[in-house]
């Protein structure tokens, strides 16, 4: 109201300096009469006009403040993404199949790419890091030599997309890998001193996330990413986490019993050894967070766990608290459910709303397998039960979305661009 008024009061200035303009002297039309008598006359016509223009003004004023009012609460960056996996290797190879997928994927209106460049125990691109740590015996390149990673953000970027490199790793390599044989003393351990777990990527090993020399591995190569490539994020998923049976260690056993002056919990479920572990692990991604923004403050810091019961009780993963930290710029909590009602009910927990109060939030939801696909009926009613709730959505994974499905490659194209009819193009970090 105050803003009207003054606004009101400033459109008459510039209407009593026009009229002082015209008649600014009072002593000549005292002098001549007939003059003076035009003048008034010529007031009493051009004032009506000037008090309307006013009025006008105040009255735009008024549908303005409306819009003004939008822009300040505007809904927050809709997330359409997909995961392009080691699956998608093929595809991210050859640079006129990444034109055609990024041209594809822009029609239909998605917006963010989630590219793999942390698999196995090794890097998806040239990286110093992993040279010079002895683990990658090999530079994944394109078919004519190129790089891959920068070639999928060129193109990217050209139709608008965002291109957030997907850590999919974390703290897991497989026991063949020369991450694992090269530094032994990295990994970590079960009460029993077996060092393995099933994954869905088969038999795995565990680096140690409370060791400094592991901590600076994976921060180096992400600082590495990061400033190497043009990207407009970075994303951790499930596996930034410890499966809660490991942490029997030497070296994490006596750090737990240097700082706390007990010896680990026989019990690896105990609730104060397991809140030792998920804090240390918290405490690292507060770090790894003001490192990346250190180089690139607005970079988007995105996290794709599991549900936060399931995260923090088996994998000591405790995102909820990276948001309450302001460490997560954007959450995909990962949902892969057949059944559509415990789709929806996992899209009800109360951490994600908490989310969707201060960033970006969706669910991961399964586009399908190469041995068990995904019907378009099944994605299409979890998309809009998403949408319903105000959550956006990502893909696992690129090839599953047409190619390796149930119905033909344009009954899919068409079912996808039935639930995103409209552009939502995410703004670029500068």
């Amino acid at each position: 109201m105050k803003w009207r008024v003054w606004l009101a009061n400033a459109s008459f200035k510039p209407m009593k300096l026009i009229l002082k303009l015209i008649f600014p002297f009072q002593a000549w039309q005292r002098r001549h009469a007939a003059a003076a008598t035009f003048i008034q006359t010529l007031r009493k016509r051009i004032f009506p006009i000037l008090v309307l223009i006013s009025c006008i003004t105040v009255l735009l004023v008024d549908n303005f403040t409306p819009a003004i009012a939008q822009i300040a609460q505007l809904p927050r960056e809709e997330i359409r993404g997909v995961w392009m996996t080691n699956n998608d290797i093929d595809i991210l190879k050859e640079r006129s199949k990444v034109r055609e997928a990024v041209s594809q994927l822009r029609r239909l209106n998605f917006n963010t790419i989630y590219p793999v460049v942390w698999n196995s125990g090794y890097v998806m691109y040239p990286s110093a890091v992993a040279k010079r740590t002895g683990i990658q015996p090999f530079v994944l390149r394109g078919s004519d030599g190129h790089d891959i990673l920068a070639d999928l953000i060129n193109q990217a970027h050209r139709h608008g997309l965002l291109v957030i490199p997907w850590f999919e790793f974390g703290f897991m390599a497989p026991p063949t890998s020369e991450l694992v044989m090269e530094h032994p003393n990295w990994l970590t351990q079960k009460r029993d001193g077996s060092q393995t777990s099933a994954s869905a990527a088969g038999e795995v090993m565990w680096l140690n996330p409370f060791h400094p020399e592991v901590q600076q591995f994976i921060t180096s190569l992400v600082l590495e990413n990061i400033t190497q490539y043009d990207v407009d994020g970075i994303q951790f998923d499930d596996h930034m986490s410890l499966p809660y049976e490991f942490g029997y260690d030497p070296y994490t056993v006596a750090l737990y019993t240097k700082e706390t002056k007990n010896n680990p919990p026989a019990n690896p479920q105990d609730q104060a050894w397991m809140r030792w572990r998920a804090d240390k692990i918290t405490a690292f991604m507060v770090q790894l967070n003001q490192a990346v923004k250190a180089q690139k403050s607005r970079l988007i810091f995105s996290v794709s766990p599991n549900y936060y019961d399931f995260a923090y009780k088996f994998q000591l993963q405790d995102w909820l608290n990276w948001i309450r930290l302001n460490i997560v710029d954007e959450l995909i909590v990962q949902i892969y459910r057949p059944n559509l009602q415990g789709f929806i009910s996992n899209l009800s927990r109360q951490e994600i709303q908490e989310a969707q109060k201060s960033i970006p939030t969706g669910v991961g939801i399964m586009a399908g397998l190469r041995n068990n696909t995904a019907p378009m009926q099944q994605i299409q009613s979890q998309v809009r039960a998403a949408q319903e709730r105000g959550l956006g959505v990502a893909f696992f994974y690129y090839e599953s979305l047409w190619e390796s499905a149930p119905e033909a490659v344009a009954e899919r194209q068409a079912g996808f661009q039935a639930l995103f009819r409209a552009p939502a193009l995410r703004a670029r970090v500068e």
